[in-house]
């Protein structure tokens, strides 16, 4: 008898354990903390308002988290959170009766400067309450002061102390909310249970707030080197560092005519008037000037002219350039002449934005190399462009490299643009010559001069 009886006991136990575990299965994860069954084990802002006392369920066990709150509902847990004077008693508003559960709460709000209710002096307790209202009042209800650079793309930078937008700074410097995704905010919407459960915890309670951190709405590019950036929205604020053309700024927001926003490792305010859209492509217009010309044949010697060479390699010159891409300005393409203030000009007329000229150079018979000029009108960019050339045409020519110098020809020191003048070579020193009668070398210097033009252009980039 005593083993059947453990026989049984051992089978009732058994099947105790099998309901116990077939009645778990297809259940939703309960929170351990509530008697919700519409509430996870991951809502611990509604665990910890509940085990308060602050809020309650629809049901027994329902808590309703998608239900919409009303305004006397927000009331109402804003009240019990305060702690304030619930009894029940006649309001200063028409449409709320003195008999309600609410009206205690809401009449203790007016007192305290949490609610104002609408102009015409009612409260609309019935009415369902929205984002931008639950701002309003939890800033208020929480005496919140604290504000920072916060954007929303929905909501009107307006820095008034009364504005929505104001309000929601509050919220979101305070760690109550940072948005509903996307750098907005959607004031508009229809404010629901679970959400203002999660809004007041954090309101109560630091375990629960979170850190604001601002979307990207739009993207835009400097316009300008040396762009400031400010600390502030008006060139009356601190500049914390510059940017230059083409740098992205990631936009967090607008204040006026000003972008708030982040570019590289600085986080500040950025003037509209000098950002754009679209990066602006780097401009690329390369004038070409084939030295002497006409009747101005330049030196002579060992059978060549110096403006059948210049003009030769200059000509090709303008074929690399136009291979890679760069726009050519050439001041001549034929034999003529044209004065040295004419060839100055000639790039800052027709949209330069550098300029090289090209000659051949003579001296006594002994005297060989390239050399390449610049003149201290232009003077950083001008020897850059002068270094980028003369560091490959004498690789290229296999002969001296007699440097880059500072010198005031006419044609560059007159010259507004970034200018400098290239000597292939000595049309007096045989070796030298001898290789500018080559189509070899000709293609050589031409291409020397071409390389060192976009690294001039890929410096400018950089």
């Amino acid at each position: 008898m005593l083993k059947m009886n453990s026989f049984f006991s051992k089978v009732m136990l058994f099947l105790v354990a099998a309901v116990l575990v077939i009645s778990s299965i297809g259940l939703s994860p309960a929170s351990a903390q509530t008697p919700f069954k519409d509430v996870s084990s991951s809502d611990v802002e509604i665990d910890y308002l509940y085990n308060r006392g602050l809020i309650k369920g629809i049901s027994h066990d329902q808590f309703g988290p998608d239900y919409s709150v009303t305004r006397e509902q927000a009331a109402t847990l804003i009240g019990r959170a305060l702690g304030l004077n619930g009894t029940e008693r006649k309001t200063r508003f028409s449409d709320v009766s003195s008999s309600s559960y609410s009206s205690g709460y809401i009449q203790s709000a007016v007192d305290k400067g949490i609610i104002t209710g609408y102009p015409d002096g009612t409260f609309k307790p019935k009415q369902t309450m929205t984002r931008g209202e639950m701002a309003y009042l939890l800033s208020r209800a929480f005496n919140l002061s604290s504000t920072s650079a916060v954007f929303f793309s929905d909501i009107k930078h307006d820095t008034h102390q009364d504005s929505l937008y104001t309000a929601v700074n509050k919220i979101a410097t305070a760690g109550i909310s940072n948005g509903t995704g996307g750098g907005n905010y959607s004031p508009e919407k229809k404010l629901i249970r679970k959400e203002f459960a999660i809004f007041l915890a954090r309101a109560l309670d630091p375990r629960f707030k979170v850190a604001f951190q601002n979307a990207t709405i739009d993207k835009l590019y400097s316009t300008t080197d040396n762009l400031n950036v400010r600390s502030g929205p008006s060139t009356g604020y601190s500049i914390m560092g510059q940017i230059d053309t083409n740098d992205e700024v990631q936009v967090y927001g607008y204040s006026g005519g000003w972008a708030y926003g982040k570019s590289g490792h600085l986080t500040g305010y950025f003037s509209l008037s000098y950002l754009s859209k679209a990066a602006t492509k780097p401009t690329r217009v390369m004038v070409i000037d084939a030295g002497h010309g006409g009747s101005d044949p330049g030196a002579v010697a060992n059978g060549l002219r110096e403006k059948d060479v210049n003009l030769d390699v200059s000509l090709r010159v303008e074929r690399m350039l136009k291979e890679k891409g760069i726009t050519v300005l050439m001041v001549r393409r034929t034999d003529v002449f044209y004065s040295l203030d004419y060839r100055a000009a000639y790039g800052i007329k027709n949209g330069g934005d550098a300029f090289v000229s090209i000659h051949a150079n003579a001296a006594s018979p002994g005297v060989s190399g390239s050399e390449t000029f610049y003149s201290a009108s232009v003077a950083n960019d001008s020897k850059q462009l002068a270094t980028f050339i003369q560091n490959r045409l004498y690789k290229a020519m296999e002969h001296t490299n007699r440097g880059v110098k500072e010198y005031d020809y006419r044609v560059i020191a007159a010259n507004p643009l970034p200018a400098a003048l290239v000597e292939l070579g000595f049309l007096t020193n045989d070796a030298d010559a001898a290789k500018l009668a080559t189509w070899t070398y000709k293609e050589r210097a031409a291409w020397a001069i071409a390389e060192g033009i976009e690294d001039y252009y890929d410096w400018k980039q950089r």
